[in-house]
């Protein structure tokens, strides 16, 4: 019963649709013209932003609207509501499961986004367990968080697959510890000449079918 050690945001939930969801929403809110989507897009760069950092970019912009942990509170559970599980996704962890792969989360962030992301999505039901970073004191591409999940579920590392969409954490990370993975493209080119992914996929469906098939 291999694992399989999955990314969270933009691998298992999409990301960047529920931030553009909410950032739109909450432009109108306060009067901004539409094309700021685009800068509130670049300075989150993808999720990589720390949240404070955001919100501080938001009230140099627009002035004190709220207050900073407001805002960090609201760039929090404003994309957690918009977030939702895509039942392909669910479908192919049940049946990576029914193959006998115990499906782990490993994602860095804090525990009160992600794991909200996890139980309010019904994720938790297609996993067996989740290591986030904040909890764990510990960040990929550190191989010390591949081998917590691993200690979580009670199972060895060797025979894991990671799959995930950053090259630098999920496919770095994947090679610091002596693991194959997939790396979901979204579109992207793999430039990092450090290292590289064992496969490439579009997303999340086809990376469990290559994982499956060997």
């Amino acid at each position: 019963m291999p694992l399989l050690l999955l990314d969270l945001d933009n691998t298992l939930l999409d990301r960047a649709g529920p931030f553009r969801a909410w950032g739109e929403r909450f432009l109108d809110g306060i009067g901004a013209p539409p094309t700021d989507i685009d800068w509130l897009l670049s300075i989150d760069a993808d999720g990589l932003t720390d949240r404070w950092d955001v919100a501080d970019a938001i009230r140099d912009r627009y002035g004190p609207i709220m207050s900073g942990i407001d805002l960090v509170e609201e760039l929090h559970d404003g994309v957690v509501a918009y977030t939702r599980l895509d039942p392909l996704v669910a479908c192919a962890l049940r049946i990576a499961d029914d193959a006998g792969w115990v499906p782990v989360v490993v994602t860095n962030g804090v525990v009160r986004q992600q794991e909200a992301k996890i139980r309010r999505t019904g994720l938790d039901r297609y996993v067996a367990d989740w290591v986030i970073s904040e909890e764990a004191g510990v960040s990929k591409p550190n191989p010390r968080i591949f081998a917590l999940a691993a200690h979580r579920v009670r199972m060895p590392l060797r025979g894991a697959w990671v799959i995930g969409d950053s090259p630098e954490a999920d496919i770095g990370g994947a090679t610091a510890v002596g693991l194959p993975s997939v790396w979901l493209h979204r579109g992207r080119r793999w430039s990092d000449t450090r290292f590289a992914p064992t496969r490439t996929e579009d997303g999340l469906i086809a990376a469990v079918a290559a994982v499956l098939a060997g």
